[in-house]
């Protein structure tokens, strides 16, 4: 059975809950949570309300691309210290920025093929923690240092160390390239700002309101989907720390370009920045829901995986969620509230223009006709990546929680959350909210 098909008539796929940290802003040195640490502070919080204990789960699936080297099979690590027990199995997903989703996915393809019927699922990163790495002729000279069986061999070995052995692999700047184009993410941005002539000025204001919806959301309380985490010495976070309170226009405009200098247009501050942090979803069959008398956020209607040319990789959620409109038989205005990851402002506001381009779509989607345009009021409601953060292994997954949560504020019934993926990926998942399906009902 395809994915398409075990959506469409394999078991309904419920989600009944969810958590998430703070995103924390990197800060040039590592933070104060590895990537296990983070995982484990927002599914302890989740766990410990729900009416079953942690063992009765299936399984646990994590999205993360770069663990720490203790953190092998992270996904393990992380439901061993939650006290899931040995029997609940635990696997790792990557795939770059889609691995929180993906993991979301996979819990859901279980689920409604009957092979589980309660999965905890979700992504993690701890970008602060990145490696940096020894070149290549350090680490030769160090593998001839081992092998090296007297002191006097050892010495000349240190007489040929010069400056170039010291200098460090920076292992988050190699991660966020494509080492098939050779262009970082945010030259992919610039890409597409010049395709669809995005000015800076367009740029800066989509980054500057997405701001200004974080600030205004966390000022109304609407992010009910984050519990605090408390540090080793007490020390408690509450709140997503990108967001930049007292930015501007004029501020956003005196920042250089940050990838392609002196003439890019991707800054800093139009894109997303570096973060760590975790979220969670608890996914349900109908059996586990009545068995456990769970509330339900929403079900799993439909998911999208694509491949785009990794140049141009933030038109991914065009090319995602097309298919499930087409499937579906969905127009633009029938989905009510939309999540589309804000990796850089460029590469949403990219993906805004393809989405109604009659060209686009035709030459590229294969479609006869664009859809309509993405209303802004609905997309990224309490503002998005460039001013929350993008912990890469877990943005798919927080777009997913939350965006449940707006529906529920709202009252809508649809919604779909995306995002491009780098290597040139994309990613798409369309939920909806139910009614009457809970404590047996």
């Amino acid at each position: 059975m395809s994915r398409t098909e075990a959506y469409k008539s394999g078991r309904p796929v419920y989600i009944v809950d969810g958590n998430r940290t703070p995103f924390l802003k990197a800060r040039g040195v590592p933070g104060p949570f590895s990537a296990a640490d983070l995982a484990v502070a927002a599914g302890r919080a989740l766990l410990l309300r729900q009416p079953f204990e942690a063992n009765e789960l299936d399984e646990v699936i994590l999205g993360c691309i770069i663990p720490g080297p203790d953190e092998a099979n992270i996904a393990r690590v992380v439901s061993l210290r939650l006290g899931c027990g040995k029997s609940v199995p635990a696997w790792t997903v990557q795939r770059n920025c889609g691995s929180g989703m993906q993991a979301i996915d996979a819990a859901a393809m279980d689920i409604a093929h009957g092979r589980s019927d309660l999965v905890l699922a979700g992504g993690t990163e701890a970008m602060s923690h990145a490696p940096v790495l020894l070149n290549n002729a350090m680490v030769n000279l160090l593998g001839e240092w081992s092998h090296a069986g007297t002191t006097w061999k050892r010495l000349r070995l240190i007489s040929r160390l010069r400056p170039p052995h010291f200098r460090p692999v920076i292992g988050l700047i190699h991660g966020l390239t494509d080492p098939i184009v050779g262009l970082s993410m945010g030259q992919t941005a610039e890409e597409l700002a010049h395709r669809f002539r995005i000015s800076r000025e367009r740029m800066d204001a989509f980054a500057l309101e997405s701001h200004r919806r974080l600030a205004g959301a966390q000022d109304g309380g609407k992010l009910t989907e984050i519990s605090p985490i408390y540090d080793t010495d007490g020390t408690f976070f509450d709140h997503d720390e990108g967001v930049r309170r007292d930015t501007d226009m004029a501020g956003l405009a005196r920042l250089k370009p940050a990838f392609d200098r002196p003439f890019g247009m991707v800054t800093a501050g139009n894109s997303a920045q570096i973060t760590d942090g975790a979220a969670w979803l608890l996914l349900a069959s109908a059996s586990a829901v009545e068995r456990h008398k769970l509330p339900v956020l929403g079900r799993i209607v439909d998911c999208q995986w694509v491949g785009v040319e990794p140049g141009q990789m933030g038109l991914g959620p065009v090319h995602a969620m097309a298919p499930i409109m087409n499937r579906q038989g969905l127009a633009t205005g029938e989905i009510d509230f939309l999540e589309i990851n804000e990796a850089f402002a460029a590469q949403v506001l990219a993906c805004l223009e393809a989405w109604q381009s009659p060209e686009y779509c035709r030459d590229e989607l294969g479609l006869d006709a664009p859809f309509a345009p993405i209303d802004p009021e609905r997309l990224n409601v309490d503002g998005g990546a460039v001013a929350i953060g993008h912990p890469v292994g877990t943005s798919g997954a927080r777009i997913v929680l939350h965006l449940l949560h707006v529906l529920q504020r709202h009252d809508g019934r649809r919604g779909m959350a995306s995002l491009c993926i780098g290597g040139g990926q994309g990613g798409a998942m369309l939920i909806e909210r139910v009614e009457g399906v809970h404590h047996g009902t």
